[in-house]
């Protein structure tokens, strides 16, 4: 698909319903043609993986074209500066996650990012930095514990940053992290009981989610 063909069939599925209903989700849908999920997987197949093409897409501006580009660009193509470039254009929670989820975790400079974009103020960027501690520990099946491990200090750290999407991150994070095995799940609920004596309202909520999903019955069969 070429981009102007892609401009054009967003365009055809734009739906006014979908875009209110982006909003009530917390989604940003100032620049949104409410194309949903499924579609916007069965656009990125039919284009194919694309450098230029991501890179076209990224710089239209709308969050189903920067979700695409995050679909369709090639990860061995991806620098460190551009990775810096499309994360200040995080302007909503549903592209920081998908550019994470979809591309951002398969560079070679994800765990240096994790550690430089967790010390920005930026609300998404440092979002970016938890959720790709949460998509690693799904994804990095290689990872010893120990690159888990070293995750703690900036868990502890950020844990009293009280906006919505950054404690949420975190808190994702930490539960992720504590879900990978026995031992990081131990490692997990020190941690999580530690930041839950931190006096600060984030501290506690991201701990006490936290304990009450690593310390189930659930968690606890399964790691059986």
């Amino acid at each position: 698909m070429e981009y102007e063909s892609i401009i054009q069939e967003l365009e055809s599925l734009s739906k006014p319903e979908n875009v209110k209903g982006m909003a009530r989700f917390g989604i940003n849908s100032k620049n949104a043609f409410g194309v949903k999920m499924p579609e916007l997987r069965r656009m990125s197949k039919k284009a194919g993986k694309n450098h230029e093409l991501a890179e076209k897409l990224w710089h239209a501006g709308y969050n189903e074209t920067k979700i695409l580009a995050s679909l369709i660009e090639e990860p061995k193509n991806v620098t460190e500066d551009q990775m810096d470039k499309w994360a200040i254009g995080f302007n909503s929670w549903d592209i920081c996650d998908q550019c994470c989820i979809n591309l951002f975790y398969k560079t070679p400079f994800v765990y240096k990012k994790i550690f430089e974009w967790s010390e920005r103020k930026e609300e998404f960027i440092k979002r970016a930095a938890f959720t790709l501690m949460a998509v690693l520990a799904v994804h990095d099946e290689k990872a010893t514990d120990n690159k888990f491990k070293q995750f703690y200090p900036l868990i502890i750290r950020e844990s009293t940053d009280n906006r919505n999407y950054v404690k949420k991150a975190i808190n994702w994070a930490l539960r992720q992290i504590g879900k990978k095995n026995r031992n990081l799940n131990n490692e997990s609920i020190k941690i999580a009981e530690q930041i839950r004596e931190i006096d600060a309202k984030s501290a506690k909520w991201i701990a006490q989610n936290a304990l009450r999903e690593l310390k189930s019955e659930k968690v606890q069969e399964r790691l059986k």
